[in-house]
């Protein structure tokens, strides 16, 4: 069975959506039980898989190949690679959390659970992927059913029409489900198109009819190709990495979608636009890579401050952790911009930091919005008398946004500073650090107001704290976040593995640029 370790990863979300789609709508907990066996399935291979890695072997490792297109040079083909293992496991531990999170969902858990499933059946695709179609079909597999999940299962909220664009944000009911859904959506699919362009020069380029990212690794394209092309690809994937202008998307998303959904789309999609960036665009367009890396840091720098600055405006607790979002994928991709070790380190161990702490901070932001039926931070207080253990969870994530040391968010962020600084890009470090100094004051001031300020109205005082299920996600996450902090090398040293490989074979071909 474990020759076969990583098609049961994938397929595991798959089947269980298949079992969920046949079983009567009337069957709620059995269709609660499939989604978990699926998730648990997945996330337990997902451990042997790290578990299993050789990190002193390095490379591609439990290749499985089956021939798909074969005229086109299309294949089925799954390998686990450093930095697969542990975005493995983030996934793994993210959907388990999340379907957890969704147990006590009341309309329509049947449809719900399947586009659920299906969706982390192709984030775990993409992960795993060593052709390059696949890795495309995989990543929309991924992308498209946000629209459903949101447009349906998501919540409409007021955003009030002020200054110049006011009679606009009227006309297309900005903070409405249905504006959040199509928004998504139609920039995402914008950004898939700029990808497959890029993914046919590069088919075309290479001459060997193959997708193999191998085989077109070991192509030398055109310079000039490689200098159109590689923008493709750094905004094509960077749209769903929250790349700034591109970014708009996401904190509409985040705001409009349910629970488990936001886990998701903060914790596992916005890391496949950052790894689509690092392992498509940098590993095989190597020239294009090192020419435009000024441009990928700078626009990094400008995200984490523009990310930071915003959140800190906000009032609205969701859209606080979106912007907060974009401003920790401005770290990761501030990381993988500064073209070392410590850097590309810091941006994947920042992958799954920054995965996990969304993850607990929407479970959280779930649970205080079922009960309080507000999501305003204006009008919450002292919710720690009568939510403790929200409240102390919701404070670790705080702690490990700021880059509290013994948090994964220090360790993460510490590795791409220090990247920046090796690397000579002092212009990009400040910014990183002024960013952190940031999120510390929005972090701790809104923790403040919610938890530990002044006492909670009468209109709050019958809150609970989570039960049952919703003990689930805390745990798990809150678990993994001081586990990572505190020792590092449990994903760090596959991490390396994989780093090593690319960034050697990126500084080897396109080190000529820099």
């Amino acid at each position: 069975m474990t020759a076969h370790l990583l098609s049961i990863i994938v397929a595991a979300p798959a089947l269980a959506a298949l079992v969920v789609l046949l079983l009567p709508s009337s069957a709620r907990l059995a269709i609660r039980v499939a989604s978990l066996a699926g998730a648990l399935v997945s996330l337990a291979g997902s451990v042997v898989a790290l578990a299993s890695y050789d990190r002193h072997a390095g490379g591609l490792q439990r290749v499985e190949d089956v021939a798909l297109v074969p005229s086109m040079g299309i294949h089925l083909r799954l390998a686990l690679d450093g930095w697969g293992g542990p975005l493995l496991l983030l996934t793994g531990i993210i959907i388990v959390a999340g379907v957890a999170a969704s147990w006590t969902l009341a309309s329509r858990d049947k449809e719900y659970f399947v586009l659920l499933l299906v969706l982390v059946a192709g984030v775990f695709g993409v992960f795993v992927s060593q052709d390059l179609m696949v890795f495309f079909l995989f990543y929309e597999v991924a992308v498209l059913p946000m629209y459903l999940l949101i447009g349906i299962w998501g919540a409409s909220h007021a955003v009030p029409a002020k200054g110049p664009f006011a009679r606009a944000w009227r006309v297309f009911s900005v903070g409405d489900k249905q504006y959040a859904a199509m928004k998504l959506t139609l920039m995402l699919l914008v950004g898939s198109a700029a990808i497959l362009v890029a993914i046919f020069a590069m088919y075309i380029g290479a001459g060997a009819r193959s997708f193999d990212l191998a085989d077109l690794a070991a192509a030398h394209f055109d310079r000039r190709m490689q200098l159109w092309a590689f923008p493709l690809v750094w905004l094509g994937f960077g749209t769903l990495a929250g790349v700034f202008p591109f970014h708009t998307w996401s904190p509409d998303g985040h705001a409009s979608a349910p629970t488990a959904v936001s886990m998701l789309h903060a914790g596992v999609l916005m890391k496949l636009g950052a790894f689509g960036v690092m392992r498509i665009g940098m590993v095989l367009l190597p020239e294009g890579a090192t020419a435009w890396m000024p441009v990928v840091g700078g626009v990094a720098a400008l995200n984490v401050l523009y990310g930071a600055f915003c959140a800190m405006s906000q009032s609205d607790l969701k859209y606080i952790i979106a912007y907060s979002s974009v401003s920790h994928m401005g770290v990761v991709m501030l990381g993988a911009a500064t073209l070392t070790p410590e850097g590309w380190n810091g941006a994947v161990f920042q992958m799954v930091a920054h995965g996990i702490m969304t993850g607990l901070f929407f479970s959280l932001v779930g649970l205080v919005y079922e009960r309080a039926h507000t999501r305003s931070v204006p009008l919450m207080g002292g919710f720690a008398h009568v939510m403790p253990g929200v409240a102390a969870f919701f404070t670790l994530a705080c702690l490990s946004s700021l880059g509290l040391p013994g948090t994964a968010g220090f360790v993460s962020e510490f590795l791409v500073f220090l990247g920046a600084w090796h690397s000579g890009h002092y212009a990009w470090a400040i910014p990183g650090v002024v960013g952190a100094f940031i999120t510390a004051i929005y972090v701790l001031r809104g923790t403040r107001a919610i938890f530990w300020g002044p006492g909670p109205s009468e209109r709050f005082h019958a809150l609970t704290d989570a039960r049952g299920t919703e003990w689930v996600a805390p745990i798990m996450l809150g678990v993994c976040l001081v586990l990572f902090g505190l020792w590092p090398r449990v994903i760090l040293d596959s991490i390396d593995t994989g780093t090593t490989a690319w960034l050697a074979r990126l500084l080897a071909v396109g080190g000529n640029a820099l």
